[in-house]
């Protein structure tokens, strides 16, 4: 938004939202018409100059926020949704309310480390628009596969991030998963792929999903053609509930010994620890195993889901 339109926007939400005037008397003050006037206070809520909060009494979130925030240690938003909706109507609620909330996080100079996912791709499509200076956004974790390069799919995320908040976007143009440990290893040696590692080991955000094996709404790794049927026994082998950016682990959030992991091309759970803003995003109560597996090892500092799995992981807290 230019600066004198987002001036006039400010100007605008103060004396109607603050100062109770009408959109008349506001035109009449800022000489304009009413019809202005209205779509500046749309501009103001849609680029976040307004927040609205709605607080009710019949209203559960506060107290799930809480019991989760005491049980995991995570900053988290639960989004109200009724049950009613379907799985991909719930995932847009949880993805604009995501938005919302990276929005504010996002600051200049940062470098932004941004999974691929169904999830992410969702959350992509709300971002509203924050300039800021000298910020990247780097992608996490590899997406090619055996059909495709996955360049396509993980760029649009990639790309609307970057326009979202004017930054610099920095690809990850390996595979998933290598077929062996040994070829990671040397391309983690390429001077190409290490300049990525670098942006990567600097993050100050970074924003992912929950892949989960036995999701209803099957996670775009395992449903992408990322993993054949000898990788998918080897997970169920190693008793995997989920993963963060193709890195997997199990229910009690360890990882250690899970042999697709030295394959993988996304950050080590070690790794991503050091960040120091973590933002997780989960739509779906049949994620809720991958989720709990997510919190055990400590891979979040903040969670947005909604109401329904936020009932699901208090009450799968209190069974385990």
């Amino acid at each position: 938004m230019a600066r004198s339109r987002h001036s006039d926007a400010l100007r605008a939400a103060q004396m109607y939202y603050l100062q109770d005037l009408t959109m008349d008397a506001i035109a009449r003050e800022l000489r304009t018409s009413r019809s202005t006037v209205s779509r500046l206070l749309s501009s103001a809520r849609e680029t976040g100059l307004v927040q609205v909060q709605i607080r009710s009494p019949f209203d559960t979130g506060p107290e799930l926020e809480s019991q989760i925030r005491n049980q995991y240690g995570v900053d988290v938003h639960v989004v109200p949704v009724l049950d009613t909706l379907n799985e991909a109507e719930t995932l847009d609620r949880v993805a604009m309310q995501a938005a919302r909330t990276i929005g504010p996080l996002v600051d200049s100079n940062a470098i932004i480390g941004v999974a691929w996912g169904a999830t992410l791709s969702a959350v992509s499509r709300h971002l509203t628009r924050k300039m800021t200076h000298d910020s990247i956004v780097v992608q996490l974790n590899g997406a090619g596969n055996m059909q495709t390069t996955g360049i396509t799919y993980a760029s649009d995320i990639m790309r609307r991030f970057g326009s979202a908040y004017g930054a610099r976007v920095e690809q990850f143009p390996v595979p998933a998963f290598f077929d062996h440990a040994s070829t990671k290893t040397a391309m983690w040696n390429e001077r190409s792929v290490q300049r990525i590692l670098d942006l990567q080991a600097r993050m100050s955000i970074a924003i992912f999903g929950v892949g989960s094996v036995d999701s209803d709404y099957p996670s775009h790794v395992y449903a992408g053609g990322y993993l054949d049927e000898h990788d998918l026994t080897m997970l169920a082998a190693d008793d995997v509930v989920g993963d963060v950016a193709t890195v997997f682990f199990r229910s009690d959030g360890s990882s250690d010994g899970i042999t697709l992991n030295e394959r993988s091309t996304g950050p080590s759970h070690e790794q991503l620890r050091q960040v120091r803003r973590r933002i997780c995003v989960v739509s779906g109560a049949s994620k809720i195993n991958g989720l709990q597996g997510a919190l055990a090892a400590g891979l979040a500092t903040d969670l947005i889901l909604d109401e329904a799995s936020a009932r699901r992981l208090v009450s799968f807290n209190g069974h385990s």
